[in-house]
Parts: C-alpha cells; sequence; structure tokens
C-alpha cells in the first residue's frame, strides 16, 4: 500500500475576524513519537518510563500516553507516515450580501441533491425536471443579490465542477468564499480560472503579484488572469500579453490572443497588425478575424479594396444585377491578411477566396458600392452566374461577425415567407439563421421566430427558440404552444417534440400555467393517430404545466418578505423594484 503524508483537512468556512493559527502566532508541534517508543512506555508503565509524549494541561501522562497511541493507531490504519501538521489556512474573506431567504435555502438544497438524479433518453411522468431548473435558479438568485449559505458551498461546487454551464451562475452566487475553499481543494481549482472578475487579480491587482502569476504561474491561471485584466483595465492586459507574446508556444499565443476578443477595441490594432506575421498559421487567421470586426482597421480597409473589385453592379443587362469575378489568385498580401488559399474538400479555390474576402469586408461599404441601396435593396438584387448562394452566405457571415442588426434583418427576411423554411438550409449553403437571429435585438427577435412557428411549425425552429431571451415574450410563447397543440391535433406522439417541450418547461412565463391547464385533459384520438396519444400528450403537458407553477413557486422564494411596517412605508434603498404582483421584473426569472 502506498504511504502518503498526511496534511490537515481544510478547516470550516469560518466568519470573518474569527481567530486563526499561523506558523508565527505558535511554535511548530512536535513531531510524533515513533510507535516503538509509545509501546515501551506502556508496557513499563508511565511510572517507570516518562512517556514521549506532551500532556494537555489537566491531563496525566497515563492519559497523555493512551492519546497518542489512539492517534498513531488511526494513522498505522490508514497507512499514513505521522507527520507535523500544517499551517492553518487564513479566515475566509468577508461576504456582506445577504444570505438566502429560508424557503430559497431549502429550494438549493433539493436542486443540489437532485443533480445527479436525472436520467438519459426520453423523458415521461409529470414530475419536473429539477436538474434543468438549476441554472435558471442560480442566475435568479445572483440577480436578486444573494449569497449561498456556507453548508452548502462543497455540493454548489461539485455541481459547478460536473457542468460547466452552471459554473458562472454557480460562482457568483458563492462568491470569495468559493475562491478560498478552491485554494484547499484541488479537485476545485477551476474555480480560480473560470471568474474573469477582479477578484481573479491576485493581491487585489497588485502590479507585482500580477506579474509574478503571469510569469510563473500555470498556463490556466495565466488566460484566467489575462481575462481578468482585460475586463478591469484593457490596455493593462495587452501590456502585460505583450511582455512575453515573442517567447510564447504557438498554442499559447493562440489562447492569449482569443482573450482579446470580449473587450476588442481600436487600441488593439497595432499589436494585431503585428500578429498577422505570426510564426502559426491559425495565430495569423485569429488575428485577421479580429482585425475584420474592427470596421476602421486597416486590414477591413483592405480587404473592402479587394471585395469591391471582385463584386460591383453590373447596368449593362436590362435590370441592374449584381457581376462577381472571383479573384484568380491567392497572393502573398492576401495569405497576410488572413486568407486561407488552400479550400475545404469540394470547394472551388476561386469561391472559397471570394467568399473569404467579403466576409471581412465592412458591410456599410457596399451601399455606396451599389449606388446608395440599403441592406434590404442590395439583398433583393438579382446576382449573375449563380453567385448568389456563395455571396449572401459571405454577407451573412459578415452580418455576425461585424454584429450589423441591419444586415441581418435583410438576410433574413419575413419569416412568414413561403421559401423560408427551405431558406433556413438551402442546398449549397452554409449560412445559419439562428447566428443571424442572435444579431436582433430581443424583442424582434422572439417576433421573428414567432412569426416563422405560425407559418412553418417547429420542426425548423428549435435552435430559434434557444437563442430567445427567457421567459419568452408573447406572442412567442403563445406561439409555440399553439404550435404543440396543432402536433396534438395530428395525432403524432410528443416524443418527437421533447426537446421543444423541454424548451417551454424552461422558458415559457410563468403565468402562463393556468392557461395551458385545458392542454392537460385526455382528448379523443383523431382517426389514424398514433396509439395512446392522447395519454401521452395529456401527462406531457401535465409536466409542463407543473414545471412552470414549480417556477412561479421558485420565483416566490426568491423575493424577500416585507414586513408590515415594509407595507405602510414601501421598499426600502437598494430594493428591487416590484411588478404588481409583487414579483421581481427582469428578462431571467426561474
Amino acid at each position: 500500500m502506498t504511504r502518503t503524508t498526511p496534511t490537515t483537512a481544510p478547516t470550516p468556512t469560518t466568519s470573518p475576524g474569527s481567530p486563526s493559527s499561523s506558523a508565527a502566532a505558535a511554535p511548530a508541534a512536535p513531531a510524533p513519537a515513533p510507535w516503538s517508543e509509545l509501546v515501551s512506555a506502556a508496557l513499563l508503565g508511565t511510572g517507570r518510563r516518562t512517556p514521549p509524549v506532551a500532556a494537555r494541561p489537566g491531563q496525566d501522562a497515563a492519559a497523555a500516553l493512551l492519546d497518542a497511541a489512539a492517534v498513531s493507531t488511526v494513522r498505522r490504519r490508514a497507512a499514513l507516515r505521522p507527520a507535523l501538521a500544517g499551517e492553518r489556512p487564513a479566515p475566509a474573506p468577508a461576504d456582506p450580501r445577504p444570505l438566502l431567504p429560508p424557503a430559497a435555502r431549502r429550494r438549493l438544497s433539493l436542486l443540489l441533491a437532485d443533480r445527479g438524479a436525472g436520467g438519459g433518453g426520453s423523458r415521461r411522468g409529470t414530475a419536473p425536471d429539477l436538474t434543468e431548473l438549476l441554472p435558471q435558479w442560480l442566475t435568479a438568485a445572483v440577480d436578486h443579490g444573494y449569497r449561498a449559505p456556507e453548508v452548502l458551498l462543497p455540493a454548489l461546487l461539485d455541481a459547478a465542477r460536473a457542468r460547466t454551464d452552471l459554473r458562472p451562475a454557480a460562482l457568483a452566487l458563492a462568491g470569495p468564499r468559493a475562491l478560498w475553499l478552491a485554494r484547499l481543494n484541488d479537485e476545485w481549482k477551476f474555480a480560480l480560472r473560470g471568474t474573469g472578475s477582479r477578484a481573479g487579480l491576485p493581491g487585489d491587482g497588485d502590479p507585482a503579484a500580477v506579474r509574478r502569476t503571469w510569469e510563473e504561474g500555470l498556463f490556466a491561471e495565466r488566460v484566467a488572469l489575462l481575462t481578468a485584466l482585460r475586463r478591469h483595465d484593457a490596455s493593462a492586459g495587452l501590456a502585460l500579453l505583450t511582455t512575453t507574446w515573442s517567447t510564447e508556444r504557438a498554442e499559447d499565443r493562440l489562447m492569449f490572443l482569443d482573450s482579446l476578443r470580449e473587450d476588442l477595441s481600436a487600441a488593439d490594432e497595432p499589436f494585431l497588425e503585428q500578429a498577422l506575421s505570426d510564426r502559426s498559421r491559425n495565430v495569423r487567421a485569429t488575428a485577421a478575424e479580429l482585425l475584420s470586426t474592427l470596421p476602421g482597421s486597416a486590414l477591413a480597409a483592405r480587404m473592402a479594396q479587394r471585395a469591391h473589385t471582385c463584386i460591383g453592379l453590373d447596368r449593362t443587362a436590362g435590370a441592374p444585377e449584381i457581376a462577381v469575378e472571383a479573384p484568380h489568385e491567392c497572393d502573398p498580401a492576401m495569405q497576410r491578411d488572413g486568407v486561407a488559399p488552400k479550400p475545404p474538400s469540394g470547394r472551388g479555390e476561386r469561391s472559397w477566396w471570394l467568399s473569404q474576402l467579403v466576409e471581412a469586408t465592412p458591410l456599410d461599404g457596399w451601399h455606396a458600392r451599389f449606388g446608395g441601396r440599403g441592406a434590404a435593396a442590395i439583398i433583393a438584387l438579382p446576382v449573375g452566374d449563380d453567385w448568389r448562394t456563395e455571396l449572401h452566405d459571405a454577407w451573412c457571415r459578415a452580418a455576425v461577425r461585424q454584429r450589423n442588426a441591419d444586415w441581418a434583418r435583410a438576410l433574413l427576411g419575413a419569416p412568414a415567407a413561403p421559401s423560408q423554411a427551405a431558406e433556413v438550409a438551402p442546398a449549397g449553403s452554409s449560412r445559419d439563421l439562428t447566428k443571424l437571429l442572435t444579431v436582433l435585438p430581443e424583442d424582434e427577435r422572439a417576433r421573428w421566430v414567432a412569426e416563422f412557428i405560425a407559418a412553418h411549425g417547429l420542426s425548423e425552429a428549435f435552435r430559434m427558440l434557444g437563442v430567445c431571451a427567457v421567459p419568452w415574450a408573447e406572442p412567442l410563447g403563445g406561439a409555440v404552444v399553439d404550435a404543440l397543440d396543432i402536433a396534438r391535433d395530428a395525432g403524432s406522439y410528443p416524443w418527437s417534440f421533447s426537446g421543444v417541450m423541454g424548451l417551454a418547461e424552461r422558458c415559457l412565463d410563468p403565468a402562463a400555467a393556468d392557461r395551458l391547464d385545458m392542454l392537460t385533459a385526455v382528448t379523443d384520438e383523431p382517426e389514424g393517430a398514433s396509439p395512446g396519444s392522447g395519454g401521452y400528450w395529456s401527462e406531457a403537458f401535465q409536466r409542463l404545466v407543473g414545471t412552470l407553477r414549480l417556477r412561479a413557486t421558485m420565483r416566490t422564494e426568491l423575493t424577500p418578505a416585507r414586513t408590515a411596517d415594509d407595507a405602510l412605508t414601501g421598499p426600502g434603498p437598494g430594493a428591487a423594484p416590484t411588478t404588481p404582483d409583487g414579483a421581481t421584473p427582469g428578462p431571467r426569472v426561474p
């Protein structure tokens, strides 16, 4: 059996200001006596041989010997060598946020206990899936400004370790004490590199500590440090990166470069321009992509000049149309600006080069190129020589990259158009309408998806629903329920729509539960329906209604209780605004 040297187990989370031991404050404990000496003292008796142990005040030598023997026995059975106790950690930092209300504390305990109980496969029964409600609950608790109780921090960190989607909200709810625990338990080290907040800066942002961590830390710690510093001071983060850029490995340079994406600005352009000459092709491509998101960058201007040379308005025909002449070569200057010379399998070289040029060209420059036309008018122009799909796909990617709502709106078109369902994945196209939807404002996005569902059903709308704000605003929620009701009347099984039903449980407004009660009844099955489909649909709608009511209960549990004095004087300073029904407004409710 392998023998290891024990270390002191982490002490429980302590309140700020509680006393703590340190190497400077208390003398080091003596080394444990060998087992053979303890046995000899026991055999001869403490009157004849003084035991090699230190007695506590008021304790006689015999009791001290027995205590030492008991401890040594446990060590021997555990296959551990005696060792000096480690230094006690400093007390946990303070967290001034209010503790969760009692009902919400009990709810969190239930959610964390149930997180491993969910099974795979199709869902049956009417019980809500608590595992899927945990992310929303955590987000809502953070929005209310609460902190998690100390006793639940280990379970909360275990849940975040198992599910990366929980980490941002779980770490925010756990607060600084989660970082304190993570430094004592290797299984929770992810918390030290996943926050990206000022708390991730060593020494509270002390320049010497930051520089030391950057030069000596593990790669994950360095990435977390750069991310946190960029969010706090973007220029300081870039300056830190430049100090070691030339000595970093290619794969590390790529990760560091990607961390600039979130807070990218024109101040980063000189550094990115230098990165265009990097030894790594992936680093050059990433630098070019980042520069293309800055419409005023020199790279964007170079790409626009090339693309405008290839694409223009042809007025020689009866009606104006877009003429396309793809590049005949990919010269070194194009390659330096991020154009990959070798196309993917099955793709022509010239179309591959053209699509990369158009994708990196600022969209606003096309208005002047096409005689002052707006985005919708440009999209409506015919395109010669079958270049339409290739050109529109590149414009779609450019709209997503540049977050241009006008072009995204024009490329999406009318959701109820007869051809729109086919446009989700036209033959030979690489466009992604779901990504285009993310560019639109939330309310407009919800209306577009609602109209799409009303016209084309749910079969193509699942991914679109996933990018809509929660809870689903009307008319989106009503459109989803109507489509599910139509599917039930068609006699199919609800399992074909299990993904949409699961989204509805998490995303419908809980206030819709009473209106959906009528759907829980078992209806007569139409002729030709799948056997038993009526009962299965009733079960699915019962689960939906039950989940919505549970979410409403969770929301109530998170709402601070008001005393009689509060009712007379109104909410106190800093209290969250409420709606007439007492609920806290906001885009995210459990």
